[in-house]
């Protein structure tokens, strides 16, 4: 399973996901976008989406910290 989160350093649900993900074992990419101009342009494009956090998660988006959505694609049960 391949899991990118896209992320600035100044995003407090940045910083909520990042912890939910260590917290369940799950290993991620973080792409900070405020210093990858290439990964903001291909987050923009792949997720249509301008603000962060974006997961991707085996090819899908989630926009925004969706603790829902993103444990049901991880299959975490709480």
């Amino acid at each position: 399973m391949t899991v990118k989160v896209y992320t600035t350093p100044a995003c407090p649900y940045c910083w909520t996901l990042k912890e939910f993900l260590r917290e369940n074992k799950i290993a991620f990419e973080e792409i900070d976008v405020s210093r990858d101009e290439k990964a903001a342009e291909e987050m923009i494009k792949k997720s249509g989406q301008m603000g962060v956090p974006v997961i991707e998660i085996d090819g899908e988006f989630v926009v925004g910290f969706d603790k829902e959505k993103i444990s049901k694609l991880l299959n975490i049960k709480d």
